[in-house]
């Protein structure tokens, strides 16, 4: 008993280490193409907008391929899909470092877009599977934390590698590197596998198909994270175009702050998974850090502050918004019937594909209509829906 108790730890971070590098992986590959923009442009011939096609294509087939992942991965196991979608993404970017034409990019974004589909249900299926329950919430904090150092590590590793060896030389580099990964993946195989569930219609447990999706609790999940990922994305993309219109601030303050926005938000996820474990009012802290983030959205839209306080206000929203992530994938797993967690986890991720479609257009029309201001309300009315859509979920699971 105390050897197997000694054991856990350990056996928990490798699980979390290996799930958190994959989750790494798949938001490097996801801007491996964006900083090599300018001289794929110059290399084909095309515009922006052709190079906007491809990720396009990527995000698309991405968001379509993630609730089939899911019940892939429920299906054959996690151990067996994981690797395969990392591996597709590595001979993805290896090709389109081969690519002889722009129209090839096309297809090879595809098969990346469903190399990346496999992540979220592929990764919560092995942390909810392998994970010791008093660690989850934290092991959660630490698979959001990698994705964003995933994000973070990708622009400047592609430009220094395309200084280095060319663009040509700077995809294949990282989709041999991606193949690699992949095999050691598969080699871990062991640590990451997840039991197999075979699909029957008409059971309301571990083996339910498609309309298991559709109970009250896992619909409200999507609405969510669509929700979230409306007011996210636009706080994002947009807060550096939006505070010096509102605040007077300059481009390169508002810049930093959104960098601060992110950083904190990182922060905040570690902190709530320590704090997800301890209880299980998810809802409750969901409340408090969404409301409050809504609360902060809205005092930077119309309240004059000092460039320390803006600043602050910036963290803080980052922080609260942050602080929920591991009570959201808690909330996630708690109404996900035994069984199902790889198809509910790949359909709820999918709505923050929603979401992101959704932002740029309402916000954009909102500037360009000198209504910057009410860009702000509109990211904390998003945020407040999405608590009521948080309390939907924790009140109606007994129908999942």
């Amino acid at each position: 008993m105390t050897d197997l108790a000694l054991d856990l730890p350990r056996r928990d971070a490798r699980v979390i280490s290996v799930i958190g590098a994959a989750h790494c992986t798949s938001h490097f590959f996801q801007l491996v193409l964006p900083p090599l923009f300018p001289l794929l442009r110059e290399a084909f011939g095309v515009d922006f907008v052709a190079l906007g096609l491809v990720m396009a294509v990527f995000s698309g087939f991405s968001a379509i391929s993630q609730i089939v992942a899911g019940f892939v991965v429920d299906r054959l196991g996690a151990q067996l899909v994981l690797p395969v979608g990392i591996g597709c993404l590595g001979v993805a970017m290896l090709g389109i470092g081969l690519a002889p034409s722009f129209w090839m990019l096309l297809p090879l974004a595809a098969i990346a877009g469903i190399g990346n589909s496999v992540f979220h249900p592929a990764d919560y299926s092995v942390l909810t599977a392998r994970v010791t329950p008093s660690r989850l919430a934290r092991a959660y904090s630490v698979h959001t934390v990698s994705g964003t150092v995933g994000w973070a590590l990708a622009p400047i590793t592609m430009y220094t590698l395309s200084q280095w060896l060319g663009w040509r030389g700077a995809l294949m580099a990282v989709g041999i590197l991606g193949v690699i990964f992949a095999a050691f993946v598969a080699s871990e195989h062991g640590e990451l596998r997840t039991a197999r569930h075979q699909q029957h219609s008409t059971s309301r447990t571990g083996g339910a198909g498609f309309f298991a999706l559709l109970t009250v609790p896992i619909v409200m999940a999507f609405i969510y994270f669509a929700l979230l990922a409306t007011a996210g994305g636009a706080t994002q993309n947009f807060l550096p175009t939006m505070l010096p219109q509102v605040q007077q601030v300059t481009l390169a303050l508002a810049t930093t702050i959104t960098t601060a926005y992110l950083a904190s938000s990182a922060f905040g996820s570690f902190a709530g998974g320590y704090l997800a474990d301890v209880t299980h009012n998810h809802d409750r802290v969901i409340g408090a850090g969404l409301g409050g983030a809504a609360l902060l959205a809205l005092l930077m839209g119309f309240v004059p502050m000092a460039a320390a306080l803006l600043f602050g206000a910036g963290m803080m929203m980052g922080f609260l918004s942050g602080l929920t992530v591991p009570s959201r994938d808690m909330l996630v797993r708690a109404a996900t019937p035994p069984g199902a967690t790889g198809k509910v986890f790949g359909f709820v991720y999918s709505g923050l594909d929603l979401g992101s479609l959704i932002s740029p257009v309402v916000v954009g029309a909102l500037i360009d209509h000198g209504h910057t201001p009410y860009a702000f309300v509109f990211i904390a009315a998003a945020l407040a829906l999405t608590v009521g859509a948080a309390i939907a979920v924790k009140h109606n699971r007994h129908e999942a």
